[in-house]
Parts: structure tokens; sequence; C-alpha cells
């Protein structure tokens, strides 16, 4: 019993050690982007020294792509609950940008953001992993807005994969440019899709209000 007791706390351990890690990387990221970010002061800023980082990933690339789907994950927990909580998909799209919204208050959510920018054009892993981690995004509004056409809630327009598209563009764009400024940024944000949607927002009550209910990674 005491040999499996220690197995699990060196397990607890590392994964403290991990998540402490990918916070910090995270935050490194969103301030100074993959170029310039320097795996030393990530370790210095998460309590660890240089080689535990180094135990845990190989590489700055190895870190910056768990980053990445570390974030991808915590979104899915913090906000998917939300969206599954709406039975109307107009409502569900709303509540997702105002989930969205509230976990990228803190800057390590808003890294694929600035990674997105960074590796614009370029082949490269991180690059790769960013575009899947948007087009998962954009694939699950598209989801939405053809129920919510197929519903009659949404009315004609544009096709669904544009719509999508700039949907996740006002989302992105609105969340950025208000950083800071709550609850602004949680209002405007759902006034931005809801007009590329050319919806009211008002006629499409969420379940609740997600604010103090998502957490994001700090």
């Amino acid at each position: 019993m005491h040999v499996g007791a220690e197995r699990v706390t060196q397990a607890d351990r590392r994964a403290r050690t991990r998540g402490a890690l990918l916070e910090s990387a995270a935050r490194g990221l969103s301030r100074y982007g993959y170029g310039n970010l320097v795996l030393e002061q990530v370790a210095r800023e998460a309590g660890y020294t240089r080689g535990a980082l180094y135990h845990q990933f190989k590489d700055k690339q190895d870190l910056t792509l768990a980053v990445i789907r570390w974030i991808g994950e915590t979104w899915l927990e913090a906000v998917e609950p939300l969206i599954d909580r709406e039975r109307e998909p107009v409502a569900a799209l709303l509540t997702l940008a105002r989930g969205h919204a509230v976990y990228c208050r803190r800057s390590g959510a808003r890294v694929a953001t600035a990674l997105r920018l960074e590796f614009s054009g370029q082949d490269h892993p991180v690059g790769h992993e960013i575009e899947q981690t948007y087009e998962s995004l954009v694939v699950r509004c598209e989801g939405l807005i053809a129920a919510a056409r197929d519903a009659g809630t949404l009315p004609p327009g544009p096709p669904v994969r544009t719509l999508a598209l700039a949907f996740v563009g006002a989302l992105d764009g609105t969340v950025i440019a208000l950083a800071g400024q709550e609850p602004h940024d949680e209002l405007l944000t759902v006034r931005a899709v809801a007009g590329v949607l050319g919806v009211d927002p008002s006629m499409h009550s969420p379940t609740e209000r997600t604010t103090d209910k998502t957490e994001a990674p700090s």
C-alpha cells in the first residue's frame, strides 16, 4: 500500500509541475510570442528549474504544442458544457461567444490567437496545430449555424461556412480589442457575433450567464 500511495504522490507532483509550466509558458507566449520565448524564464516564473522543464518537454516546440493542446482542452471543459445546456442553436452560439470572452480574460487563454498571427502562412508544426484548433472552432460554429438555419431561427444569408468564419473572426477580434475591459468584453462580444448572425441577442436569452462560472488558465 505504501508503494502505491507513493506512486500516486509522484504522479500528482508531476501533474502539478506540468500544469504550472504550461500556465507559465502560455503567459510567456501571449506576451512575447514563440520567437522570443525563453525557456529558462518560463521555468523560473513557474517556480521550477530549467532542468525540471526539460524533464517534461524536450524543447520549445514540444512545450508550445503542449500549451496549444492544453488550452484547447481547458476551453472545451469550460465552454462546451455551457453550450450544451442551450436547446436553441442561436442561444448556443451567443453563449459560446459569452463563454469565450470570459475564458479569454486571462492572458494565457489568448495565446492561440497570438500564435496564429505569428505563424500565419508558415509551414511549421506550431502553425499547423493552431490552424487545427481554429478549424475545430469554426466547424463547431458551422454545426450550430446549420442547426439554426434548419430550425428557422437564423435568417437566410451567406453560406454556412462563410458565416462561421465571420462569426469566429468577430469573436476573436472583439475579445482581443477589449482585453481587460470587464464586463464590456462579454456584452460587446455577444453583440458583435449577433450582428454577424443578423439576430437580436435579446430575443435569444441564454439559460444562465457565464460570468464567474467559466474558468480559464491564469
